[in-house]
């Protein structure tokens, strides 16, 4: 399909240039790097086709350009890097060094802080969850969790998305007794108000603003990466090879992301949204649940493709 040429093209580059950098055991590292990537980020593009469709079709653009740079280079490559710089008080010429010709010890300091990154991530993707949750909608999927004298009470509270989140948040600071996890919990958090505050603000005839909705996209993208980011080590410590791999499967995830939107999917299949979003509380939850144990990214990915998956056969017997 069209949808799909500039990604198939993305990855015979991208899979040749694997070649080239370990033969063929990195064609085959990239392959498995770009199905961990898809798997962890299908959730991702059917709440980033629901945005993008409230969006001008030259911010569409722009996000399948310039979002897929930003996606590529910045999150999956990129971004670790400062993280690394920061955390660990060095020059960025000297991390991208140790990146390059210590990949172990550059591991080994991302590792050290993953737990950060998952409050941060987690905090996020909460608020995601629960925006949606808990907004007026006509469509109920499993009415026995979306539908009761609870949900409808607690629908009722203004911001209860916050309140729920920020007591969340104080849960896992009495637990971690970490300033540092809280301070990154409530990072996510704020991030996320602050950019449905100002895209709230910008909003024209429920038109989302291009730049906002752009920039949210792109926090949203980075929150899904996280894992994947972190888990591409167990695979490969070349972070050319990690970038390739999670690349072909971001430009995949972009491509499925317009698909859905062009062909009205959302629309058809009434669940899907539903579904996506369940799969994204399930992250949260896991992520917020790495800051205390190990849990696998495979676990991650089988259950939001499971959670997508019913509610797409769902969504297909109600049509």
């Amino acid at each position: 399909m069209k949808y799909f040429y500039s990604s198939t093209v993305f990855l015979l580059i991208g899979l040749y240039i694997a070649y080239i950098l370990e033969g063929f055991a990195g064609v085959y590292i990239a392959a498995l790097l770009a199905l961990l990537e898809v798997s962890l980020s299908f959730d991702n593009a059917v709440v980033n086709a629901k945005i993008l469709q409230t969006m001008q079709p030259i911010w569409q653009k722009r996000f399948m350009t310039w979002g897929m740079i930003i996606a590529v280079f910045g999150m999956r490559f990129l971004f670790p890097i400062l993280i690394v710089m920061i955390v660990a008080h060095l020059g960025f010429l000297e991390t991208l060094d140790i990146a390059l010709h210590d990949p172990q010890k550059y591991h080994h300091i991302l590792s050290a802080n993953e737990k950060l990154i998952f409050a941060f991530g987690g905090a996020f993707l909460l608020m995601v969850f629960f925006d949606f949750f808990f907004e007026k909608k006509e469509i109920k999927w499993i009415k026995l969790i979306e539908d009761n004298k609870v949900t409808n009470s607690l629908g009722k509270i203004s911001n209860i998305e916050l309140i729920l989140a920020t007591i969340i948040g104080i849960v896992l600071t009495y637990h971690t007794r970490s300033y540092q996890i809280a301070i990154a919990f409530y990072l996510g958090l704020l991030v996320h108000s602050l950019l449905v505050s100002v895209d709230e603000l910008f909003d024209s005839e429920a038109i989302k603003n291009g730049l906002m909705g752009f920039v949210y996209l792109e926090v949203l993208d980075a929150s899904f990466s996280f894992d994947g980011v972190i888990g591409a080590f167990a695979l490969s410590q070349n972070i050319f090879l990690i970038m390739i791999g999670l690349g072909i499967g971001a430009m995949f995830v972009r491509s499925l992301t317009i698909f859905l939107v062009e062909k009205g999917v959302l629309n058809e299949y009434k669940y899907l949204e539903h579904g996506a979003h369940y799969a994204i509380a399930i992250l949260a939850v896991i992520m917020l649940l790495k800051i205390f144990f190990h849990i696998s990214e495979e676990i991650t990915g089988t259950i939001g493709i499971l959670l997508i998956s019913i509610s797409f056969v769902h969504s297909f017997n109600n049509k």
